[in-house]
């Protein structure tokens, strides 16, 4: 059985003042929630002050991304050892990395050894733009991205992965993709699995969903068998709203 996975992405947003007055809130929400892994994925700025607040809670917190190589000459970026001392988990892959940032699935999978090799357990995004949709390359793109992304890594070193299926047009555009489309998906990203890794690989890998997900369409995603679990972005800016996500039936 695999437990249920939420982890609320920030983005770029809150100050250390607001990230305070949120933790505050939120751990009162959250009260009696069981059964679920909960991670807060906040900005460099905000990790040490997430930390702290997080203590004794059981609640993980994440990096949005790291960069691939271990030191050196490269102003502005910020390690996968550098991250370790501080965050659980990374985010790596996310469509807005390789929409703006001009991510490729080699730079993806690079980053993705690195924060294994640290230690980091790793969120990888992928998922296919409206066009690609358009055009019925929804499963094309989604393998693809998952065989490259995965490439070279180890039947253990998938213990540290969890999948988020994140179709770039739901993505803070308020069109969620319906329960039975992110359904298919998820489904069809654990049959894969089986020739890349094995079938256990493929039964225990959390496969999660990302794309304007919210307190009244959550239950629905959430009940779906290869569901395991949600990655809210604009929602999880509202302690509220993120905790009525964890706590969807």
């Amino acid at each position: 059985m695999r437990k249920r996975f939420i982890a609320g992405n920030w983005k770029m947003h809150k100050t250390k003042e607001e990230s305070l007055a949120y933790m505050q809130e939120f751990r009162q929400y959250i009260q009696g929630a069981k059964d679920v892994d909960i991670v807060l994925a906040v900005p460099f700025t905000l990790l040490e002050t997430i930390k702290k607040e997080i203590e004794n809670t059981g609640i993980g917190v994440a990096a949005q991304n790291i960069f691939y190589e271990e030191q050196g000459a490269f102003t502005g970026e910020v390690s996968a050892a550098m991250a370790k001392d501080f965050a659980d988990y990374v985010i790596i892959g996310h469509s807005e990395r390789r929409k703006y940032f001009n991510e490729t699935n080699e730079i993806v999978n690079k980053k993705i050894k690195a924060a294994i090799g640290k230690g980091l357990k790793v969120i990888f995004c992928l998922g296919e733009t409206q066009d690609e949709r358009n055009q019925g390359k929804t499963k094309q793109v989604a393998e693809t991205q998952l065989r490259e992304g995965l490439a070279g890594l180890t039947i253990d070193n998938m213990k540290s992965i969890i999948i988020a299926y994140e179709p770039v047009w739901a993505i803070g555009t308020g069109n969620t993709a319906t329960p039975e489309q992110a359904e298919e998906v998820h489904a069809f990203l654990r049959e894969i699995l089986k020739p890349v890794f094995n079938d256990q690989v493929a039964q225990e890998t959390r496969i999660i969903y990302g794309g304007s997900v919210n307190p009244e369409n959550a239950s629905a995603i959430l009940q779906k068998e290869n569901i395991d679990g949600c990655l809210p972005g604009g929602a999880s800016l509202d302690p509220q709203k993120l905790a009525n996500i964890i706590k969807s039936q």
